[in-house]
Formats: structure tokens, sequence, C-alpha cells
């Protein structure tokens, strides 16, 4: 099991602040030879967790909880498997009228599609499913297979997997939620099964909970 820290950027970013304070973001890029673009997600992340503060036109300045490294580097041990939630699958053979019903009695915006013996061959979004309803098709007939994200592009995780990383996924690959998977080698072929789902709310809920506590 994995033991997630702070960067060794992130804690040298906390002692530059605390021995130069206020200072600009301009000026702790300087001090480590990056753009400020670079150094923004580093920023972001200390001053979420309350290690950094900062005031327009003077600069960071260190906030003197030394608990709160502490409980930051917990929150990113965090794995996926500790926040998800279960995955709600349709049969490929499913009708598109049927996932939308499915879609909406789950009050989700995902779906993911099973193989009949039961492994992952898509990802069905709200999106997907609106697109299909607007055109002529009879939706009641149409099989979901037909409007699904097949391999390669669906993006996945896995339990063990830290939960930044998936919520990096959410947000680089503007999607609403990942199938957690649990990889079954099967005749020389590597086959998904779905154990889960981390979704946005399952990132919002560990971020709510988080700040509550600190």
């Amino acid at each position: 099991m994995i033991s997630i820290q702070l960067t060794e950027r992130q804690k040298e970013i906390i002692e530059i602040v605390k021995k130069n304070e206020p200072i600009t973001s301009r000026e702790i890029a300087e001090y480590l030879g990056l753009t400020r673009a670079a150094l923004r997600p580093d920023l972001s992340i200390l001053t979420m967790a309350t290690i950094l503060d900062a005031k327009p036109r003077v600069g960071y300045y260190f906030v003197q909880e030394p608990d709160k490294i502490d409980k930051l580097e917990k929150l990113l041990e965090v794995k996926v498997k500790d926040l998800q939630s279960h995955p709600v699958v349709v049969q490929e053979n499913s009708s598109v009228y049927n996932a939308i019903v499915t879609l909406f009695l789950e009050d989700i915006g995902t779906l993911f599609v099973n193989d009949q013996n039961g492994y992952l061959i898509g990802v069905v979004s709200r999106k997907d499913l609106l697109k299909i309803t607007i055109g002529d098709s009879d939706i009641h007939q149409l099989p979901v297979s037909v409007v699904m994200s097949r391999m390669p592009n669906i993006i996945v995780t896995q339990p063990e997997e830290p939960f930044y990383i998936a919520a990096r996924k959410l947000v680089d690959y503007k999607i609403d939620a990942l199938p957690v998977i649990q990889e079954e080698q099967i005749s020389g072929k590597t086959l998904l099964k779905v154990i889960g789902r981390f979704s946005k709310t399952n990132l919002a809920n560990a971020i709510v909970s988080h700040l509550l506590e600190m």
C-alpha cells in the first residue's frame, strides 16, 4: 500500500513562505526556478488545506496550525476504494429507453455497460442518451450498445489508486464518473469487472468531510 505525503516541492514552498512571508506567487516561482503556471496546482492544494493563505496584492503567508499538514497527508492517503459507491450497470442488449429510465431512477449521469458474461464493454452518459432521443430512432428497440462509448475510449480507475489521481481523470476528461474495475485474465485476455463507481459526488463528499474536520 503506497503512502502519499506532501511532495518535496510543496514542502519547499511552505519553507519559502515561512521565511519570506508575505510573498507573491511570482516570487515563490523565482525561488524555485518555475513558472507561475507550474506552481499554481501546488499553491491551490496548500491553500485549500489552509496550510497557506493569501491576501490580494500582498501575497502568501503561513497559517500557524501545524496539524493541518498531518490532516492533508491523511487526506492524500485516501484511496478510491475508500470513497467509491455502488456501480449502476446495464446489459449491452438493454434498450435505450430502459437505460434512460435507469439513469433517472438512480439519479446519476453515467451508466456502465456489461456484456453477457458480466464484463465491462462500454459507458453511456446522459449526453449520449439525450442525443439519440432527439433523432427519429425507436428508443424502445434500439440497444444501448449502439450509443455507448467503447474501449479504448473508457477511462477507468482501480480500488488502490489514490483518490486525487482519479479526481484528476474526472477533470481532464470532463466526465461524470469512472468505473472502478478489477482486472481478470481469461484465456489470455484482460477483462474488466466493474466493482464500483467513483464520481464527482464521491469527490465532493470527500472534500467537504475533510474541510469540516479542519
